[in-house]
């Protein structure tokens, strides 16, 4: 039993569990505006998993898929597969683990959810591979992050509206752009893989720029759900917020020092996610 608890422990961590912080604040905002309210606490509690079990398998799918490339990069060689601090046969019964809890989920959601479900599932995997033969795959990272609010929204009412496509939309612009500037800490080593990237693609001042624009697109399509769903002050407050936010992000790397990575990446996108969900909540609460 131990000895199972610290593969698990090693598992959590090498799938960077606690960034689920990430995604779930929005899936969460999702359910608020779809429920315009408070969803049920049922509602609420499956969400959570179904988001939990999508992200756990995603994550442990990308170490799993890239362990050969991971072994070869000094940044990445520590990680628990190629450091053989947890075996490939392990990390796929995890993944089947997380795709049942995650389908399960659907399921008790409601009948679209479970159908949609594979569809996600699909794009999840997809992205593992991307990088082997394009540079969008920050796009399709931030596709699979944005069926977070969107399903959220299809399992509060049961089917797929406007609002929710612009709030995944949101979410995609937001993960790319992110995504990008993350990915300059690698440019080195996927230039020398040849693995593709917007960095590599464009190097850092084009990635820079690139990020820039994809934040800017977030912030127009918040200012579009803002006018479209007709929410109100806390909500308008929650963008401004998100606005300064991201402007400290692109400032602590704006001559590509990537030494402030961690803080621009992990600090500021956690509590922009967080902010978000907290001042849509006060939103649609206090109506």
């Amino acid at each position: 039993m131990t000895a199972l608890i610290s593969k698990i422990s090693v598992f959590l961590e090498m799938i960077k569990f606690a960034h689920t912080i990430f995604a779930l604040p929005f899936a969460l905002t999702g359910a608020l505006l779809a429920a315009d309210g408070l969803p049920s606490f049922r509602q609420i509690v499956w969400i959570v998993l179904a988001m939990a079990g999508a992200r756990t398998a995603a994550m442990a799918m990308n170490r799993l898929i890239d362990a050969d490339i991971d072994a070869r990069n000094p940044r990445t060689a520590v990680r628990a597969i190629p450091a053989g601090l947890i075996s490939k046969g392990l990390t796929f019964v995890f993944i089947i683990i997380s795709i049942a809890l995650m389908l399960f989920s659907a399921y008790m959601l409601n009948p679209l959810c479970l159908k949609l479900s594979p569809i996600a599932l699909g794009f999840l995997l997809f992205y593992s591979y991307c990088k082997r033969f394009t540079a969008l795959a920050h796009v399709v990272l931030g596709i699979c992050l944005a069926a977070a609010p969107i399903g959220a929204w299809v399992a509060i009412r049961g089917t797929v509206e406007l609002p929710a496509v612009i709030l995944g939309s949101i979410v995609l612009f937001w993960v790319a752009g992110f995504d990008i500037l993350y990915a300059l800490q690698d440019l080195d080593f996927d230039r020398t893989a040849g693995l593709h990237s917007i960095p590599v693609r464009f190097g850092v001042a084009g990635s820079l720029w690139a990020a820039r624009v994809f934040h800017l697109v977030m912030i127009a399509l918040l200012f579009v759900l803002f006018t479209l769903m007709n929410l109100g002050t806390f909500f308008l407050v929650g963008i401004l917020a998100a606005v300064a936010m991201l402007l400290y992000e692109h400032w602590l790397l704006k001559d590509g020092d990537l030494t402030k990575l961690d803080a621009a990446f992990f600090n500021m996108n956690g509590y922009i996610s967080v902010a978000i969900v907290l001042f849509t909540a006060t939103d649609v609460l206090t109506r």
